[in-house]
């Protein structure tokens, strides 16, 4: 069954177990993301968080320049500080100009800094395409991204922080300041399946929504940016997400954190690393194409290989690539996916380093 089009600039549906693309148009044609910038925000909170750079119930000075932040904003005032928690969800629900600034000052001491700081973890999340400049954003030339890369984002964070993720994403209303808005989302409001994620708009990019739904134990991640309105970029992002539903099937290959394979480790305390996926790892196929799921050399229509990424030399952390997962449906290729360690391999003594280095020049 063909994709459908879309009244949209670009589009991109994935498998979130996986990153498979099921459908796109234009995925990495260069577009301006408007609040779909806040994604990045909010994964470098969380991650601020995480390393109790912040806390939730820290409060923040606001600034003049968060208080005359421009467009859609949760409406802090300079006279009363505000909590990184009213922050963050002024930020997701609310979609906040103002919370963003806050954040980015409490974060990185100011918003030019801050947007280094999101460079830098776009580069690391391999956002090739990326570029940013603020972290609301807000139309300025060199904002840029992709659907592709929009998808990377908004992967990496329901993958690294999920709990956050489930708690601030699905809320629909928000009130601060004795105003409530409700979340711009609206598949929140007509499909309980969808938790996410956000949506953005400024004349130049159109209505665009990032969207994600869980079905059973699969989830989709669907990328629609520049429709001609809200109720449009709803109602093409929903068409996006039932097409893969409906017409591809999940097959669940490896489960998070099983190793698929044992790999040859050099100069390590361990000669051998455990190959496979810290999350479950699961790829659509076209609907009847198989049944069931399956295991690594899985017979019959799908079939699965793995390659070493050779040598493999100590020290390798947990979630270093350290091969290639090969996919074939019906004897042709479907996918090549990065396996990973599923567990760290310190270096080994003196010695050992030394026995295999003489091993490796005759291996």
């Amino acid at each position: 069954m063909p994709a459908p089009v879309l009244d949209a600039k670009a589009w991109l549906l994935v498998e979130f177990g996986s990153g498979q693309t099921l459908a796109s148009q234009n995925a990495d044609q260069k577009i301006e993301p408007a609040s779909l910038t806040k994604l990045m925000t909010a994964y470098l909170t969380f991650s601020a968080l995480r390393q109790r750079v912040l806390t939730l119930d820290q409060t923040v000075q606001v600034s003049e320049a968060a208080w005359r932040a421009q467009g859609s904003r949760m409406f802090i005032d300079m006279k009363r500080p505000v909590t990184v928690e009213e922050l963050i969800k002024g930020m997701i629900v609310q979609s906040g100009n103002d919370a963003c600034i806050a954040l980015a000052e409490a974060i990185a001491g100011g918003e030019v800094q801050f947007a280094d700081l999101m460079n830098k973890e776009a580069a690391r999340l391999g956002m090739t395409n990326t570029h940013f400049m603020n972290a609301t954003g807000l139309p300025d030339p060199q904002h840029m991204t992709t659907a592709t890369d929009l998808a990377k984002l908004a992967t990496a964070l329901i993958r690294d922080f999920p709990a956050e993720y489930g708690k601030y994403y699905s809320m629909k209303e928000f009130r601060y300041n004795n105003i409530t808005q409700p979340n711009r989302n609206r598949l929140l409001f007509i499909d309980p399946s969808v938790d996410g994620v956000k949506t953005g708009h400024t004349d130049a990019a159109g209505y665009c929504l990032i969207s994600s739904a869980k079905r059973g134990e699969r989830r989709l991640l669907s990328v629609v940016l520049g429709t001609p309105s809200d109720g449009a970029r709803a109602q093409e992002s929903l068409k996006l997400l039932n097409y893969g539903y409906q017409y591809y099937d999940a097959v669940k290959l490896y489960a998070a954190g099983q190793p698929a394979s044992k790999m040859r480790v050099w100069k390590g305390k361990e000669s051998t690393v455990g190959a496979g996926f810290l999350n479950d790892f699961v790829i659509a196929v076209p609907k009847g194409a198989v049944s069931g799921a399956l295991n690594q050399g899985a017979s019959g229509k799908l079939a699965v290989s793995l390659e070493s990424k050779q040598p493999l030399v100590a020290p390798i952390n947990k979630g270093d690539v350290v091969g290639t997962l090969k996919i074939t449906l019906e004897g042709k290729p479907y996918g090549e996916y990065p396996v990973v360690a599923t567990e760290a391999v310190p270096v080994a003594g003196w010695f050992g380093r030394l026995w295999d280095t003489i091993r490796m020049w005759f291996a």
